[in-house]
């Protein structure tokens, strides 16, 4: 990569990440849609061409940034721990912890941001975060299957993480905690995964978690 190339990439990178900031700012007001969009841009400082050449899928690209940032924070924190879990049971647990924690702070945005991913022709976009999601955790947690095992692992992680997301959203901690340890028991062992989880029923649950974000607790 030439130096005027790694320049450009690091303008976007840095740009892009300041203008979802102004979108956590603004989204709980405006909603998540393209309007967000222009707000969070100019409330950046970009003007309309710049915007569409780093966010030329609006709203849908909001989207992705914000999970990854929350995956990313997520491993940080993992990373930091000292020492790690030992057993897989522990490490999948903390690293569904780490997600809860790492997007806490974003919930009155990511509620908005429910309601645009519960559009039926969003929820692809839904399925794909949350299985990005789920194979950030299962990397950090050391899984190096390339059998059937791979995917089987990360539809059912992705499954209980959208769920306890929901949980967390929708009645706090304390009931998220008491859904993940019964999500967790519902497929002991981990190390077999041998049930797995048709797309169909993980695309239910995504929407179905999607739904209970929106409207946040009650």
């Amino acid at each position: 990569m030439s130096d005027k190339d790694a320049e450009a990439a690091s303008w976007a990178e840095t740009t892009e990440q300041r203008v979802l900031d102004e979108a956590l700012r603004l989204a709980p007001r405006l909603g998540w849609n393209a309007g967000l969009v222009r707000a969070a841009a100019a409330a950046a400082g970009l003007n309309a061409g710049e915007a569409q050449l780093l966010l030329p899928q609006g709203p849908r690209d909001l989207a992705a940034l914000l999970s990854r940032r929350h995956d990313k924070a997520a491993v940080a924190a993992l990373n930091a721990q000292d020492p790690p879990p030992a057993k897989i049971r522990d490490k999948i647990r903390c690293a569904v912890v780490a997600r809860l924690d790492a997007a806490q702070g974003d919930a009155e945005a990511l509620r908005k941001l429910a309601a645009f991913l519960a559009f039926p022709t969003h929820l692809p976009l839904a399925l794909t975060l949350v299985w990005e999601g789920a194979d950030v955790l299962w990397r950090w947690a050391g899984d190096t299957a390339t059998d059937e095992n791979h995917y089987s692992k990360r539809a059912i992680l992705s499954g209980i993480l959208v769920s306890t997301l929901a949980v967390d959203m929708a009645s706090g901690r304390e009931p998220a905690l008491k859904h993940l340890d019964g999500r967790i028991d519902n497929v002991m062992a981990f190390e077999k995964w041998k049930a797995g989880i048709k797309p169909m029923n993980l695309a239910a649950e995504v929407a179905g978690a999607l739904a209970r974000m929106r409207y946040g607790r009650g």
